[in-house]
């Protein structure tokens, strides 16, 4: 589309706003200058008008000096009169800009101005000549006077002239901003209003979708540039707006397809995370693909680990003929396993000729994705159709994304299971390192003790039998002691904010089986609950240490310390009789629980210490540091 060619503008709208933005600051400019001279003309005036009024109080003053000095006495007074005087005189004389002060230049005024001055120097000479008698001042003085008032009334003749002037100029200012303000806004209003009012017109019908309005071009300046703008701009839109519609419906029809791809995608993933096992969920994953992509069958088949083979974990519209031949098969027997074994998609017409067990069943059409997780390929899903279907590379890559999304859950599944496995198989070896560190060792001793009474009994021996049959019973009860603590320990099960009560069930029947006071310290000091796994590993480490203390220390106190704070702190201590710290690697075999307490530890990634001294008691402390602490 060509580049709009457009009238070469004159510029004549910024001259014509500077030439009425000039002439009007001059005019404005000159009247306020107008008015300031006048002002100022006033003031000095008014200042001339109060120091010509004070000639005859200052003459008078004169007049009293002379009555009142005695011809031989201090002339002082009399002196500093007529220098004030004077001073006066010569001030209105050279006037004084900085009052200001200054006679008004007109030539009557100047003149009666030298009429009084001449008169006060014909009274002082006067006065001068006739130094012993006033009489002669006194003479003079009312002509001086009169000269005097009558300055005074010309000078404010001439400022009542320049007040009138000053009135006239304010008022004809007052008019002058009328008009002017009248002037501009109607100049304003063709300058730019009413073009701005005919682009307002023409944007509103280019917003009503009338793309055929058009702009006059009345003027070569920048609003008539504009108008030409606007037309190349209504006749582009025009053109563009033809084409529009037909992008908007492909667009709209893509945007639909990639809804229904999403909304496919966020409902298979929320299945996918559902707790379903392994085939419910490859059977919901095919049922919704069926669904979704309008196909007459589905397979869902997984790699075995043990034979490499493929076993189908799910289907739906498959013929029992053609599930029963395909229930296991090798990866390259079909083009399943092709998408398995290179976990790529395949997407087939298929023939008599190449795949005649999939066309005897009618399905002319299939596409074979690879179940994947992280790079493993765990298998394919297939979808079979009775008429060759063509996947846009959208669907395909769709498709390819939920094989990852059940490769992943399917993975999962399978991690979730061994982590199952796993835990079953810890604890039954802490089960069988409880039951050999306690009941194997009492049943060994039950087992010598046996002997013994079986070779007291063969040769009569009846104070022997009499010495063995009390330690058989005691070793008895203390393995029923054993069995019933290890039972009850095993069923311990608890929920998140339970370890307190647990706890003070725990001491509490330490205390019923032992008959040892216990001291129980709980102090929660402002740290996060426990993870109901941590809290349950934590109570079988206090139940190992009690137990201990029951069977071994012979103690006759016991202190229990528990603190939640940023870390967790468990300390078990008791005055039993100890043991030697050397010895501790014998211990650990010997006696009961060290040895399960530790492994216990060691999965809260905590610290266990052990110490002790032989006559003065036991220490267990487990820490849990804060970054093994499991979030709740």
């Amino acid at each position: 589309m060509g580049r709009a060619s457009y009238p070469q503008p004159r510029k004549r709208l910024t001259r014509r706003i500077v030439r009425l933005s000039t002439v009007a600051l001059v005019l404005v400019l000159a009247m306020i200058g107008g008015t300031l001279w006048l002002s100022w003309q006033l003031q000095g005036a008014g200042a001339a008008i109060n120091d010509a009024g004070s000639l005859r109080m200052r003459a008078n003053a004169v007049g009293i000096a002379l009555l009142t000095t005695q011809p031989d006495g201090d002339r002082s007074a009399l002196n500093a009169q007529i220098d004030h005087m004077n001073a006066t005189l010569a001030s209105l004389r050279q006037g004084d800009p900085a009052r200001p002060l200054f006679l008004p230049d007109d030539a009557g005024i100047r003149q009666q101005f030298d009429t009084v001055e001449y008169v006060w120097r014909s009274a002082l000479e006067q006065q001068a000549r006739y130094a012993s008698s006033a009489s002669a001042y006194l003479a003079a003085l009312p002509p001086f006077v009169a000269q005097a008032d009558a300055l005074v009334s010309l000078i404010e003749r001439d400022n009542a002239r320049k007040t009138a002037w000053l009135r006239t100029s304010q008022v004809a200012l007052a008019a002058m901003s009328c008009l002017g303000t009248v002037a501009i806004v109607y100049l304003l209003f063709v300058w730019f209003v009413a073009p701005v009012q005919r682009l307002q017109e023409g944007l509103l019908r280019i917003r009503k979708r009338q793309f055929e309005a058009r702009l006059p071009v009345m003027t070569l300046d920048e609003f008539g540039q504009l108008a030409a703008g606007f037309n190349h701009m209504a006749a582009e839109l025009q053109q563009l707006y033809g084409e529009l519609a037909k992008r908007v419906e492909s667009n709209m029809a893509e945007l639909e397809a990639q809804n229904r791809e999403l909304s496919a995608l966020y409902e298979m993933t929320a299945f996918l995370n559902l707790p379903n096992d392994v085939g419910a969920l490859c059977q919901g994953f095919i049922s919704r693909l069926t669904r979704e992509f309008g196909a007459y069958g589905a397979t869902v088949r997984l790699m075995s680990e043990e034979d490499g083979h493929l076993h189908l974990i799910a289907y739906e519209g498959l013929p029992e003929e053609l599930v029963n031949a395909e229930r296991s098969m090798p990866p390259n027997d079909c083009l399943c396993g092709d998408a398995a074994a290179h976990g790529a998609p395949v997407v087939h017409h298929m023939s008599r000729a190449t795949r005649p067990r999939c066309h005897r069943n009618d399905f002319n059409g299939l596409v074979a994705f690879g179940i994947v997780s992280q790079g493993e390929k765990l298998g394919s899903f297939s979808l079979h159709f009775k008429h060759p279907r063509v996947f846009p590379p959208s669907e395909m890559q769709l498709l390819e994304t939920l094989g990852k999304h059940l490769g992943t859950a399917v993975k999962n599944r399978r991690l979730a299971a061994l982590e199952r496995q796993l835990a079953v198989s810890e604890e039954r070896n802490l089960v069988a390192q409880g039951l050999h560190d306690s009941i194997a060792q009492s049943l060994n001793f039950l087992k010598m003790q046996v002997h013994m009474l079986d070779a007291a009994a063969s040769d009569d021996r009846m104070d022997e039998i009499r010495e063995i049959v009390p330690l058989l019973a005691g070793g008895v009860a203390e393995s029923y002691e054993d069995v019933r603590e290890l039972l009850i320990n095993f069923r311990s099960k608890l929920g998140t904010g339970k370890l307190r009560l647990a706890v003070e069930s725990t001491v509490d029947r330490f205390r019923s089986q032992s008959g040892i006071p216990v001291a129980l310290d709980y102090r929660e000091a402002g740290g996060p609950p426990l993870a109901a796994d941590h809290q349950l590993q934590i109570l079988f480490i206090l139940q190992e240490a009690l137990s201990n203390i029951r069977k071994h220390a012979e103690a006759t106190e016991v202190h229990v310390t528990i603190v939640n704070e940023s870390e967790f702190r468990l300390l078990v201590e008791d005055d039993g009789q100890g043991y030697d710290l050397q010895d501790m690697g014998t211990l650990d075999e010997r006696h009961v629980g060290f040895h399960i307490m530790r492994e216990r530890a060691e999965r809260l990634s905590a610290t266990l210490r052990l110490t002790g001294a032989p006559g003065r008691g036991a220490r267990v402390e487990l820490v849990l540091p804060p970054h093994a602490r499991q979030a709740v």
